[in-house]
């Protein structure tokens, strides 16, 4: 493993969402990340960047291309980017034939960090410990399994992420 610099970019998701008790639905305030790399007790240098706190049902390719002009703009060569699940293998996509020479991996929730049995945590920490490991490219850490950029999709029936093909 080494030791460096990890940049956190932060684009919503249900990794963010909070209840709003007023509306009586999920919605975005701030993100969570501070407070969650405080609990994890997250010791590496990592420099958080906040891009946009969207679902990402309603992402866009300009939202899209956004995170990608934060990829390359990055001085960091390890990238670990929070992010909606129902279109996370969208961005994947247009991320990976970019090969920006850098470890890039994606994560998200399917229940918000607030939530109890939300697994915010253990995709975050998965995510983490994946871009340290990884060689360069785009990847997607989710339920424990790290995925090609290329080769992986999420399964709705089962809320899970699985090769392309599987």
């Amino acid at each position: 493993m080494n030791d460096d610099p990890i940049r956190l970019i932060v684009t919503g998701g249900t990794f963010d969402k909070h209840y709003d008790e007023i509306k009586g639905e999920l919605t975005f305030r701030d993100s969570q990340l501070p407070e969650i790399l405080k609990q994890v007790r997250v010791t590496d240098p990592v420099r958080m960047e906040i891009v946009q706190l969207i679902d990402s049902l309603q992402m866009t390719d300009e939202h899209r291309e956004r995170i990608l002009d934060r990829c390359r703009a990055a001085a960091e060569r390890r990238i670990v980017i929070t992010h909606g699940t129902d279109r996370m293998p969208e961005t994947a996509r247009l991320l990976g034939p970019e090969a920006l020479d850098k470890t890039i991996v994606l994560t998200g929730a399917m229940v918000p960090y607030k939530i109890s049995g939300s697994d915010a945590l253990f995709n975050l920490g998965s995510a983490f410990m994946a871009v340290r490991l990884l060689p360069p490219g785009v990847w997607i850490a989710m339920n424990g399994r790290a995925f090609a950029w290329d080769d992986v999709r999420k399964d709705f029936e089962r809320g899970v992420f699985v090769r392309r093909e599987g």
